[in-house]
């Protein structure tokens, strides 16, 4: 059949056209569609975390466990030292043409802690010893006092401390109540059950005289040079002597009432043997009556000295 000419075309083939152009609009609306979800989807998702930084190998960190909190537990207690002390060496030279230097005493004492206080490192003390040295303007003696009597009593292996009971002012001396005093402080600072009296010039010639307390009160200088090492009469308690804590409160301490040298060591003496005097003033004039004023305390490499204002006699 032949086309006619100048005249419509024919239902079918428009129809494929048009079909051709749904295909088309199909496809691009398809492919627009994934080209938007592909886009959406990589700007929703969330940013990758960084990696982490590297570290050298070592073994892991330790947890706080309760091993890691404990602390060390202490060692045993030191054992008693021995009685009598392996380190005494008996009779000693004592000299005084030589002067004292305190830096060098202190230098071959190093174990000796401010405010003179020693205690044993490689055993327990058997006492708890406090000296207490009456004293005014007698330097030199204190300082050949601590020369020889630091390395004597580390020697005795006691656990001591040294306490220079200074009177303060002009008034007249009152060893018995500076003594009283120096019992009174020293018990500030350390639980003491024994207290050794001392004069500031008396130095012991044998590392065996012991500077410690007994089951009774005990008279350390017995035997003197000044006095040709003997007694100036019997009842002499004076110069060093060495009571317990409990015997210095049973008998009330020394009396505060001799102002001036002498007189206190009779009456501390007969206060043992409780004469009838003694008996009617030694409940009223001692440790309960006692009354004075530290005016300062100072702390030495070798000693404690407390300064204290005892007051005046009574007119």
């Amino acid at each position: 059949m032949k086309e006619a000419q100048g005249g419509a075309a024919l239902p079918g083939t428009s129809l494929q056209r048009a079909c051709r152009l749904l295909v088309v609009f199909c496809a691009l609306h398809l492919s627009a569609t994934l080209l938007y979800y592909l886009a959406g989807s990589s700007a929703l998702r969330p940013p990758r975390s960084p990696e982490p930084p590297a570290r050298s190998p070592g073994p892991p960190p330790r947890s706080p466990g309760p091993a890691n909190r404990s602390r060390a537990q202490p060692g045993p207690p030191p054992p008693d030292c021995p009685d009598p002390s392996p380190l005494l060496g008996g009779a000693l030279r004592v000299e005084f043409s030589q002067p004292v230097n305190l830096e060098e005493v202190e230098k071959i004492n190093p174990e000796v802690r401010e405010g003179g206080r020693y205690v044993p490192k490689d055993c327990k003390a058997l006492q708890k010893v406090a000296i207490i040295i009456p004293f005014r303007n007698r330097d030199e003696h204190l300082k050949y006092w601590l020369y020889y009597l630091h390395p004597i009593l580390q020697r005795q292996q006691l656990d001591y401390g040294v306490y220079v009971i200074n009177q303060d002012g002009e008034e007249t001396f009152n060893r018995a109540k500076l003594l009283n005093v120096g019992f009174e402080e020293a018990l500030k600072e350390y639980d003491y059950d024994c207290f050794v009296f001392s004069d500031v010039d008396l130095i012991p010639m044998d590392d065996r005289n012991i500077y410690k307390c007994y089951s009774q009160p005990r008279h350390l200088s017995v035997s003197m040079d000044k006095f040709g090492f003997r007694l100036p009469y019997n009842q002499y308690f004076g110069g060093v002597s060495a009571l317990s804590k409990e015997q210095f409160i049973k008998i009330n301490g020394f009396p505060n009432n001799y102002w001036g040298w002498g007189g206190e060591d009779d009456d501390i003496y007969n206060r043992f043997d409780r004469i009838a005097h003694t008996r009617e003033t030694m409940n009223s004039d001692g440790l309960n009556t006692l009354s004075y004023k530290v005016v300062k305390t100072d702390k030495y490499p070798l000693y404690t000295k407390i300064t204290v204002d005892v007051g005046s006699p009574k007119k």
